[in-house]
């Protein structure tokens, strides 16, 4: 019997057009996960509120990305899985669902099923755990696998510590030369603050102290792993202490995580930075907080205000440590 691996994303627009764009906000904002208010408040903000006003816009900003194949990170995804399956061989069987949008979840599990796999080893492909994305998708995984009646299944909820994909970030950040640049912001997607207290009422403080190392008491907490990271990365690649900074960006208000990366940059460039190199960890796959986000409204931010450049360290995306550590994240799941 062969084995199945299932990849998963967050997801894209099927297209760059308004209609699709406003299709998929709708799906992920609704998502109880993604905004965990009130329902009812929740259903009035996002249909009546963000949707209608953000749909046009976004649309504009995916339009600049989109590539003749398609979105950036179903691009990514698709060479990731036939890499991994080409490096697994075919006694695997790799499938890619997406959360929202397509190729969903549950077509994954349909070809897994038609290809008669005896178990499932599920990566979301989210280093670090977070309630909105992890856990939104962990919980659309189990119930789709119930539809297959497939209950040999492993699903890996993190991989941030992982040393073959912190390996591979380091080896992609290893093509830019250390020596050119003023300061090095690692910026990671922003959650709301609430989504970290509620995991950890008692004791959470949100602060550099208490994010400085990982022990039980905050094993979930977003920011904790992020700083990490981070600190893993400065290790590597012999950044020294005073010269970078963790970050979040992509808010929706100002009860996200801080600092905040447009925020830093802007500071930055005012204190006398010229050249920033900009990593973005938490993303195996170029996409729209990528590639336009950072690479393009933060390099401007920066010009704005006296700086020369922002440079954008590419995520994993096809780079062959990152498919050899997802192989050997694939092999140790299925062993333990």
């Amino acid at each position: 019997m062969k084995k199945g691996i299932l990849l998963v994303n967050l997801g894209s627009p099927n297209s760059a057009s308004v209609k699709d764009v406003r299709k998929y906000l709708t799906q992920f904002l609704n998502d109880p996960l993604v905004i965990d208010i009130h329902p009812i408040a929740r259903f009035f903000l996002v249909n009546f509120i963000i949707v209608p006003f953000r749909a046009a816009k976004s649309a504009k900003l995916y339009q600049h990305i989109w590539t003749p194949e398609g979105s950036p990170l179903i691009t990514h995804s698709l060479k990731q899985k036939a890499l991994l399956q080409e490096s697994l061989g075919s006694d695997y069987v790799v499938e890619l669902g997406m959360r929202y949008q397509n190729p969903s979840i549950e077509s994954a599990f349909k070809k897994l099923a038609d290809q008669k796999v005896d178990s499932i080893v599920v990566i979301p492909l989210y280093p670090h755990w977070a309630s909105s994305s992890t856990g939104s998708s962990i919980e659309e995984i189990k119930r789709v696998s119930k539809k297959f009646n497939y209950t040999n299944l492993k699903i890996v909820e993190k991989f941030y510590d992982n040393e073959n994909y912190l390996n591979a970030l380091s080896s992609v950040a290893g093509k830019y030369n250390m020596n050119e640049y003023d300061f090095f912001v690692f910026s990671y997607h922003g959650l709301p603050e609430r989504q970290i207290t509620k995991i950890y009422p008692d004791h959470c403080e949100i602060n550099d102290s208490c994010c400085s190392v990982i022990s039980e008491k905050n094993k979930h907490c977003y920011r904790a792993a992020c700083y990490y990271t981070t600190r893993e990365l400065v290790k590597r690649l012999s950044i020294p202490e005073g010269k970078y900074t963790t970050s979040f960006q992509s808010r929706l208000d100002d009860k996200w995580l801080k600092p905040y990366s447009d925020k830093v940059i802007e500071q930055k460039a005012k204190e006398g930075a010229k050249k920033i190199l900009v990593f973005s960890p938490a993303f195996v796959s170029d996409c729209l907080e990528t590639i336009y986000e950072i690479g393009v409204e933060y390099d401007h931010i920066l010009k704005q205000n006296g700086g020369e450049k922002v440079e954008l360290v590419e995520s994993l995306n096809e780079d062959p440590m990152w498919i050899e550590a997802l192989k050997a994240i694939t092999e140790y799941t299925r062993n333990v």
